[in-house]
């Protein structure tokens, strides 16, 4: 008997929860466990109460023709991280781990490679989470620790010298 690996099970509910996403770019899920217990969920989708891309059939970042990582206060969605941390008791959070997977909302293939915007990074720090699992494709995923976050402040890029 092949058993998945705990990290690819997590990263699977992780996946699920993506489907939930309202986003017409990448459709992204992330949950927060600890001591093998699912504190929260969240995918990425517009605030409570206001409209969905996907309900008014526009993304204005893409619209506009906006890369990837950029403009971010343009977009309609809180994201799947923020969400979760949002929907989760600080206590629980501390020294959980977030588990993440992105889905293009075009191909429905899963999006190697990404990460946690700069924005969402804060907020993980903050949560007091210390690890994020991230897929990459349906069986490799990255395992990040929180604590590389704080030490490499890519807030300071550039600024005052750095």
């Amino acid at each position: 008997m092949n058993r998945v690996s705990k990290h690819n099970y997590y990263l699977d509910i992780a996946q699920t929860v993506a489907e939930r996403s309202t986003c017409l770019r990448k459709m992204y899920g992330a949950i927060i466990v600890k001591n093998d217990s699912i504190i929260s969920t969240g995918y990425n989708g517009a605030p409570r109460g206001r409209k969905n891309c996907s309900d008014i059939g526009v993304c204005m970042r893409d619209q506009l023709g906006i890369p990837r990582g950029e403009r971010y206060e343009l977009c309609r969605s809180v994201h799947a991280e923020a969400n979760a941390i949002i929907a989760a008791p600080r206590d629980q959070m501390l020294g959980a781990t977030l588990y993440m997977v992105c889905v293009n909302s075009k191909t429905g293939e899963l999006e190697p490679g990404t990460s946690s915007c700069m924005m969402c990074k804060r907020q993980v720090i903050n949560a007091g989470i210390s690890a994020v699992v991230v897929r990459d494709n349906a069986e490799d995923f990255r395992v990040i620790d929180v604590n590389d976050w704080i030490e490499n402040d890519d807030s300071l890029s550039g600024v005052f010298g750095y």
